[in-house]
C-alpha cells in the first residue's frame, strides 16, 4: 500500500504530483489542505493534524476520518506520516509541502531524514522535481543532463560521487549551497557517504 500525503503548502500544478494525487491508493490530508480538495471534489482517507485550519462545516462533514493530533511539538505533516506509520504504511509520497512559506519549505524538507529514520520510504514531490532522503549510500535512477542537489543536514558526513558534472571527492557540506546545481552524467549516478542522511533533489 502507498499513501500519498497532500500538506498545506502550495497545491500542485505540474502533472506529476497531480498524477500521484488523482490516482492515490490512499490519500491523506493535512489539516487545512482539505480546502483544497473541496474545490475539487475529492474525498481523502483522512485528515490528519491539530485542525486549527479546518473550517467547522468541514469538520462535521469529514467528521468520520478525522484524525486529531494535538502535539505541539510537531507540523501536520509529521503527524501525517505518523498516522501512515501507524497504519503500517511504509511507501509515502509528499505533495504540496513547499512554496507560500519559505520557512515552512525548509522545515519540510529538513524533515524527510527523520521521516526516513522512522522507517518511511518517503519521497516529497514538488512542481520542478523530487526530494529524496537517504541513510545510506545509493544509485539513483537518473538522465543525462539531469539537475541534481545534495544537501547534508549532518555537517560530519563525508561524501563521494560518481557521473556526477562536478565531482564530490571525500569531502563534507557544511552549508546548504555546497552540493547543489550539479548535474547527471548518465542515466544514474551513485553517492557514498558515511554518516547519513543525505537529502538529494531531481528536477524533473
Amino acid at each position: 500500500m502507498k499513501a500519498v500525503i497532500l500538506a498545506n503548502g502550495e497545491f500542485p500544478s505540474h502533472p506529476t504530483p497531480l498524477n500521484e494525487l488523482l490516482h492515490a491508493p490512499l490519500l491523506v490530508c493535512c489539516d487545512g489542505a482539505i480546502e483544497y480538495l473541496e474545490q475539487m471534489a475529492i474525498t481523502p482517507n483522512a485528515l490528519v493534524g491539530d485542525l486549527d485550519s479546518v473550517k467547522e462545516h468541514l469538520k462535521r462533514k469529514y467528521e468520520s476520518i478525522l484524525y486529531y493530533d494535538p502535539d505541539q511539538n510537531s507540523n501536520d505533516l509529521t503527524k501525517s506520516v505518523r498516522w501512515c506509520l501507524n497504519q503500517r504504511i511504509t511507501n509515502i509520497v509528499v505533495l504540496g509541502a513547499t512554496g507560500k512559506r519559505e520557512d515552512h519549505t525548509l522545515g519540510n524538507i529538513g524533515l524527510l531524514g527523520s521521516y526516513a529514520r522512522m522507517g518511511a520510504n518517503i519521497v516529497m514531490l514538488t512542481d520542478t522535481g523530487t526530494f529524496r532522503p537517504l541513510l545510506a549510500s545509493s544509485r539513483l535512477d537518473s538522465y543525462p543532463g539531469q539537475q541534481v542537489s545534495i544537501f547534508s543536514p549532518n555537517n560530519q558526513t563525508v561524501v563521494f560521487t560518481k557521473n556526477l558534472k562536478y565531482p564530490i571527492v571525500n569531502q563534507t557540506l557544511p552549508e546548504l549551497w555546497m552540493g547543489t546545481l550539479n548535474e547527471s552524467l548518465d542515466d544514474w549516478f551513485e553517492l557514498t557517504f558515511s554518516p547519513g542522511p543525505l537529502i538529494v533533489y531531481q528536477k524533473y
